[in-house]
């Protein structure tokens, strides 16, 4: 069956940024709590496998940067998991001041600092970090090979990367049952437990999610990797296709 792209797709793909901006503003509250039941608990999972590749490591990072950091949730499991220090970096400022509140609660101001700013245009210098993460991105982007290259720039030669995406499940059975879930049950469980922010992020998703990977494959992802100077490239679909991890490393000098 084909999906036509939403209105709200439309209108991502022509303005990714100030889209992002209007979408997420209306989220920080309760924002962790709902990512994790609307994910059926494995977006804990799915972070958890994109940060072993930055914390398994060798050596271990001291510097890493989190793209598209949010409420700082994978700012804080990485210094949860190790020694590094970590900066936080995203568009949306009210999603930043939720960050904020959650990094000085756990204690780790310290070693957590959060900047705002645009993936496509990082205010970091040549190989400032060994190593990065970065979250949900490429949807709410123009130019998602562009951004890759903007990403790998400000990683030293060898440091690791790794992301984690929404994916599309296979089908012929668990495909129509997703599209079932995104497009039913979760705006109605967005509505429910956050209101309307989190019922438009609902409706949204799912059409977003496979408009993108209608343009862009997983080979396609693979392949931008590897023309931003990044080798090693594995591509890992988790929970029957419903998360995307990736993960490389930057190509020495």
């Amino acid at each position: 069956m084909a999906v036509r792209p939403t209105r709200a797709v439309e209108i991502s793909r022509a303005q990714p940024n100030s889209f992002a901006q209007q979408l997420f503003t209306g989220l920080p509250r309760r924002y962790d709590l709902l990512e994790a039941v609307l994910s059926f608990g494995q977006n804990h999972r799915w972070r958890t496998a994109m940060v072993d590749a930055v914390v398994h490591s060798s050596p271990a990072p001291q510097r890493v940067l989190d793209v598209a950091t949010g409420t700082a949730g994978v700012a804080l499991m990485l210094t949860e998991r190790s020694g590094a220090d970590v900066t936080g970096v995203d568009l949306t400022e009210q999603m930043l001041r939720g960050g904020l509140e959650r990094v000085r609660e756990a204690g780790r101001a310290d070693r957590i600092r959060l900047v705002n700013g645009r993936a496509e245009q990082l205010p970091f210098a040549d190989s400032t970090f060994d190593a990065m993460t970065f979250t949900y991105l490429l949807r709410y982007v123009a130019d998602p090979a562009a951004t890759v290259r903007e990403l790998a720039r400000v990683v030293r030669p060898g440091g690791t990367v790794s992301s984690l995406e929404f994916f599309v499940p296979s089908p012929p059975v668990w495909l129509p049952l997703w599209r079932l879930y995104t497009r039913i049950v979760l705006p109605l469980g967005g509505f429910v437990g956050g209101g309307w922010a989190w019922a438009k992020v609902g409706r949204f998703l799912g059409p977003s999610i496979e408009e993108h990977y209608k343009s862009y494959s997983v080979a396609a992802h693979v392949a931008m990797w590897e023309a931003a100077g990044l080798v090693d490239v594995h591509a890992r679909p988790m929970s029957l296709g419903g998360g995307l991890v990736m993960w490389g490393r930057k190509a020495d000098a």
